[in-house]
């Protein structure tokens, strides 16, 4: 039988390979992917692994012993570039080609670039590689034993806001811009935006915000300082682009597999299992446009457990199970001493009733709630630690929940 082949380097594919094996495949698997290394998660790249406070394993949720143990072909430094979901065919860069009996499509994403002068410098980063954390952590702990180093952060959310925290915690002069009102604004709305806002400041990072880059300046190649639409020059030693990302729907679109438009969220059409429009395909992690069933509309999110989740899921998936995806989003951020987790989804541009806080806020050990007509859709909690299934009953209830009742969360 032709094999099962998983496209992509990260943690989608890991657990989809897997949950093959725990569950009974034993026949050919294969992952293909673009980078020199095996499948590797990506939340340290912007956290302990770029302070230099753990080793690269951490960022591996199966050492290489596991697939050669396994039986498990991991292609490594090669891209597939075509796709023939009547032939079951997939096409790699060296022109080799792959007949595959079932296929995961899990290629990530790619961080948006900015057209600006200057963007080419040395010692411009974008990160979403364990290469890019390398070459930023090098130059990051290089300026800390220096005792000096001025780094601006280019975007402020999530991985912007956590790329400042680690380098203020190695001690460098950090300034964050953003094009908005608010840090987080599109994410949380304004009130936990400035929260985070808050926690940055009391750190001594300075937040720039509605602000627009016009170009990075160096000398000799090597990059100086960015200059702002108003006139702003900001020194620099260091700069980290976080403008976010686009899924990698590249080699879905020219195979004519049904994408979602951008303007929902963008993405591969998915069923519940995970399968897409085309037999014998399905997609997984960044790139899947997932229906929810609690919220009733598709759901793509760009976060650690959506590629643990969905790659489980669609492992069993292809071993024939049939139960739809029901997860509901979740992520988590470690930022200084705050350390958060979030469950289910808002639509912040929509809008919503408002934010109710369950604790002490300016301790900083809380539980804020956004609801919707009543109804809670989304929890946070704040260096309060095993909440997230009691935050998500109260998801899934579809109940109105009172003020008094969300204010008594915390005890």
């Amino acid at each position: 039988m032709d094999p099962y082949v998983l496209v992509g380097g990260g943690l989608t594919t890991a657990r989809a390979a897997e949950a093959l094996r725990t569950g009974g495949y034993d026949g050919d698997l294969v992952v293909v992917t673009t980078e020199p290394h095996h499948p590797y998660e990506r939340p340290p790249l912007s956290k302990d692994y770029l302070r230099g406070e753990s080793e690269r394993d951490v960022a591996f949720p199966l050492d290489e012993a596991w697939y050669t143990e396994h039986d498990v072909a991991v292609r490594t430094g090669e891209t597939v570039v075509g796709l023939d979901p009547a032939g079951h065919v997939l096409t790699l860069s060296d022109g080799d080609t792959l007949t595959f009996a079932k296929a995961l499509l899990a290629p990530g994403s790619t961080p948006r670039t900015l057209d600006l002068p200057g963007a080419d410098l040395a010692g411009v980063h974008y990160l979403r590689t364990i290469d890019d954390s390398d070459r930023i952590s090098s130059r990051l702990l290089e300026a800390s034993l220096e005792g000096v180093g001025r780094i601006v952060v280019i975007g402020d959310g999530w991985i912007g806001l956590e790329v400042a925290a680690s380098a203020r915690t190695l001690g460098l002069d950090v300034t964050v811009v953003g094009n908005g009102p608010h840090p987080l604004g599109r994410v949380l709305g304004p009130e936990m935006s400035d929260f985070y806002a808050s926690v940055h400041t009391e750190h001594e990072t300075r937040l720039i915000r509605d602000a627009s880059v016009l170009a990075i300046r160096g000398a000799d190649g090597r990059v100086t300082g960015v200059d702002l639409a108003d006139g702003t020059h900001l020194g620099a030693d260091v700069v980290v682009i976080g403008v976010g990302a686009a899924p990698n729907v590249g080699l879905a679109e020219a195979a004519g597999l049904d994408l979602r438009p951008a303007a929902q969220g963008g993405g591969i059409v998915v069923d519940g299992t995970l399968a897409t429009s085309a037999p014998d395909v399905f997609a997984g992690g960044d790139v899947a446009s997932i229906p929810s069933p609690h919220y009733g509309r598709p759901l793509r999110v760009e976060h650690w457990a959506v590629a643990q989740e969905t790659g489980a899921h669609v492992g069993r998936a292809m071993l024939g199970a049939t139960d739809a995806y029901d997860k509901l989003p979740y992520f988590y951020s470690d930022q200084y001493d705050v350390g958060m987790e979030y469950t289910g989804w808002v639509d912040v541009q929509a809008g919503y009733d408002d934010v109710v806080v369950s604790g002490d806020a300016g301790k900083r050990e809380f539980v804020a709630f956004w609801r919707v007509d009543g109804l809670v859709v989304a929890g946070m909690a704040v260096n309060v630690w095993e909440q997230m299934e009691r935050v998500e009953e109260l998801i899934r209830s579809r109940r109105k929940v009172s003020t008094t009742e969300l204010e008594g969360f915390v005890g």
